[in-house]
């Protein structure tokens, strides 16, 4: 367990190279408000449960549907009932895990801070980012080094508008907090987009990408 994020109102914590894929789950609380909120579900949850012992759980946010954010889940529940939630346009859920909608602009609260859902299609049609404060959970939208792998040259193009338009406009000094490996921030992120903008791409480009190799 890290600790990647605080400030006055919230604090962030990240349990890191979960599982075979190397997820990140992170743990949201409040310095004065008991009540942790779960970001992504991956393989490996038990240390996180193990970690928050008898604290309670108030929600459990899913950034996207691909199984690795999932694969934890049946044991998560087994411990809570807490609700659990996904962005609203999301596709590829399991709808017998009764999972709550967010809306792109909605704000939910950890404690008095706020915590707003940000919707970036690209990686998969509902894939959200949550921003807490200077702090941006971006899943498998935006990694250190470039964007989330997709599909097709469709979804990078969206994914690239993704993070162009909703992220690259955030404070510079945000600190990006992605599904997989380590922590950037959007100044560093967007130097490096730019490197790739400023270059010529096949027009089949999609896959994994990186700003600076691609």
């Amino acid at each position: 367990m890290t600790q990647v994020y605080s400030d006055k109102q919230i604090t962030i914590e990240s349990f890191e190279n979960l599982g075979r894929l190397g997820n990140n789950c992170y743990v949201l609380r409040s310095p004065q408000d008991p009540g942790v909120t779960i970001v992504d579900v991956p393989e490996g949850i038990e240390a996180v449960i193990e970690a928050l012992g008898d604290e309670p759980i108030e929600r459990i946010v899913v950034t996207h549907s691909h199984f690795d954010h999932w694969q934890g889940f049946d044991v998560l529940r087994a411990h809570t009932d807490a609700p659990v939630y996904a962005g609203a346009q999301e596709t590829n859920l399991e709808a017998s895990r009764n999972i709550q909608p967010l809306e792109d602009g909605e704000v939910f609260h950890v404690g008095s801070a706020q915590v707003q859902v940000i919707h970036a299609p690209g990686h998969t049609p509902g894939s959200i980012c949550l921003l807490a404060q200077k702090a941006l959970l971006t899943g498998d939208t935006l990694f250190p080094g470039g964007p989330g792998r997709t599909r097709t040259p469709e979804d990078l193009r969206t994914l690239i508008n993704s993070i162009t338009t909703r992220l690259y406009v955030l404070e510079p000094e945000t600190a990006v907090l992605p599904g997989h490996g380590a922590t950037t921030t959007l100044e560093e992120s967007r130097r490096e987009y730019e490197v790739f903008a400023s270059k010529e791409h096949p027009e089949d480009l999609a896959g994994d990408v990186l700003w600076l190799e691609s």
